[in-house]
C-alpha cells in the first residue's frame, strides 16, 4: 500500500512537468512544480490507510481462551453431575470459544485435538438436549480430558495470580493474590 502511495506521488509530481495541450504553451516555474510535487506527496502519505489485522494468534492468547472459557467449562461440573441440562445449554458458548481459541495455533496436533473436543461437544450439546444424564457425564469426562482441563483449586499461598489488570486472570478464579 505505501508503494502505491509513493508510485501515486511520482506519477503526480511528474504531470506537473508534462506540457498542456492548450495552443499556447504554460510556462511554470519551478517554485510552482515542487510545490505540486510536494503536494502530491504529502496527500499520499497523508492519506487513511486500511487496517491490517491479522488475528493477533499467540501462544498468550490461546492461553487466554483456554482459562477464560476453560474455567467456565470446568464449573459445569457440579451441574454435570446433577443432571441440569439447562445450565450446560446455557454455556454453548463457552464450548464453542474455547474449541475456536484454545487451538488457534495452526498445527497437525491443534487440528486434530481440536476435532475431537468439537466431536465432544456436539455430544454434550446432543446428549443435554435429550436430557440424558449418562450420556452427558461421559460425554463432559471425555471433553475435560481430551481438552486438558483440571478443575482443581488453587493454592493461594503459591504466590501472585496476576500482574495487571490486563491480564487474563484478574476477575477470575485463577486470579488470587498472595497475602499475609
Amino acid at each position: 500500500m505505501f508503494v502505491k502511495a509513493v508510485v501515486l506521488a511520482l506519477v503526480a509530481g511528474v504531470s506537473a512537468l508534462v506540457p498542456s495541450a492548450s495552443s499556447r504553451p504554460s510556462v511554470q516555474s519551478r517554485r510552482e512544480v515542487v510545490e505540486q510535487a510536494a503536494a502530491a506527496v504529502g496527500a499520499a502519505l497523508l492519506a487513511p490507510r486500511p487496517a491490517l489485522a491479522d488475528g493477533a494468534v499467540s501462544p498468550a492468547t490461546v492461553q487466554r481462551a483456554r482459562g477464560i472459557y476453560g474455567a467456565r467449562i470446568a464449573a459445569l461440573k457440579s451441574a454435570v453431575d446433577k443432571g441440569d441440562f439447562g445450565a450446560v445449554l446455557d454455556e454453548k458458548n463457552a464450548f464453542d470459544l474455547f474449541n475456536s481459541g484454545a487451538f488457534a495455533i495452526r498445527s497437525a496436533i491443534a487440528k486434530e485435538s481440536k476435532a475431537k473436543s468439537i466431536a465432544a461437544t456436539e455430544e454434550i450439546l446432543a446428549a443435554a438436549a435429550a436430557g440424558d444424564k449418562s450420556k452427558l457425564k461421559s460425554a463432559y469426562d471425555t471433553f475435560m480430558k481430551n481438552a486438558g482441563i483440571s478443575s482443581g483449586s488453587i493454592d493461594i499461598t503459591y504466590g501472585q495470580g496476576y500482574q495487571s489488570e490486563f491480564d487474563w486472570k484478574a476477575r477470575t478464579p485463577k486470579g488470587t493474590i498472595y497475602q499475609r
